[in-house]
């Protein structure tokens, strides 16, 4: 694979046991995304609404690049703060100054909302909010230290989670739930920087509520983070690090796509082992998280061409995608007792 944004931490691709080709699905596989198939339920699932997601992910593009120590970065923090809170949750903002790769010190913001937080019984659903500093993967080399929107990189798994909060504050489910909006997690080491190697230089956000979470002793059943979940023609292959350390959570999740009619979206194959926010999640509170995220086997990134660069934008988002991410987490935390 090229240079991504987890090489400075070692990534190992795992063999693939199918091959899927870049393109479109088929027209039927669109129309079971608009139309899961009727699943075996036992409890009463609300219907995610993907339209409401697009204009979570809308807002937060129109920030610009939530770059931390900008003026857009702090105005999408209060935003996102905010929306929980109309959500009904209940808020904690974890504020900490975080040290970049090149000892920038990032005036950070870890966003928390909590619902049902009496009960012991709890699940974490988590993504990262902020966009990268650097286009470094643009095809024109004069973009690469251009920040980047970061719409499907970012802002789709936010959109998605508060879409899951608005319909959280409707219907409770029979367990607590925790949502996490995850910060610096794309500050990571450039190509081109020429200092001093540092190692853990992305997910610096979860590195800090790993360490110090929002909450003393905090623990979950398992998380589920979602990264790079709304682009178009999207496949979500088994991430290695979470069959590793979550393998009944992703068999668990993986069932419930199927089940929905969403299996085009969720391949039952592996893909390769990523370092993002679920590792710290899992290595320093032992919560075994399931990475959601798009993996393009056929693709040099893996991530497809437009990850990383300036083109990540609204025009990347697929409905459909949103759809089946959005439902199949419904289904996954409403059945949980």
């Amino acid at each position: 694979m090229n240079k991504t944004k987890y090489s400075l931490i070692p990534l190992f691709t795992l063999a693939m046991t199918i091959t899927v080709a870049c393109g479109n699905k088929t027209n039927a596989e669109t129309k079971s995304a608009n139309t899961p198939a009727s699943s075996e339920q036992t409890v009463s699932v609300p219907a995610f609404n993907a339209d409401s997601a697009y204009q979570y992910i809308q807002a937060q593009a129109d920030f610009g690049p939530r770059v931390p120590n900008t003026d857009a970065h702090k105005a999408c923090g209060d935003y996102l703060a905010g929306q929980l809170e109309k959500f009904g949750a209940k808020v904690y903002n974890q504020y900490a100054d975080l040290i970049a790769y090149d000892n920038t010190i990032l005036k950070a913001r870890n966003i928390i909302g909590a619902y049902n937080p009496e009960s012991k019984r709890r699940v974490l659903l988590c993504a990262h909010w902020d966009s990268r500093p650097f286009a470094d993967q643009d095809a024109d080399k004069k973009k690469h230290r251009t920040p980047i929107l970061g719409v499907n990189d970012g802002a789709s798994g936010v959109g998605v989670l508060l879409e899951i909060a608005r319909q959280l504050q409707q219907q409770a489910p029979a367990i607590g739930i925790d949502i996490i909006f995850f910060d610096a997690e794309d500050y990571g080491t450039p190509y081109f920087y020429k200092g001093d190697y540092k190692p853990d230089t992305w997910c610096l956000g979860s590195q800090y509520w790993g360490r110090v979470p929002h909450v003393d002793n905090y623990n979950a059943r398992y998380g589920i983070l979602l990264d790079m979940v709304g682009g178009k023609n999207a496949t979500f292959y088994q991430e290695g690090f979470s069959v590793r350390t979550a393998e009944r959570q992703v068999e668990k999740i993986w069932d419930a796509a199927h089940r929905l009619g969403f299996g085009s979206f969720f391949p039952k194959a592996d893909g390769s082992e990523v370092t993002d926010d679920h590792v710290y999640v899992y290595n320093l509170r032992k919560i075994p998280c399931v990475d959601i995220i798009n993996y393009d086997p056929t693709c040099d990134t893996g991530f497809g061409d437009f990850w990383h660069t300036t083109g990540d934008t609204m025009d990347v988002i697929d409905k459909n995608t949103l759809t089946a991410v959005g439902q199949t987490v419904l289904e996954v935390i409403y059945n949980e007792k």
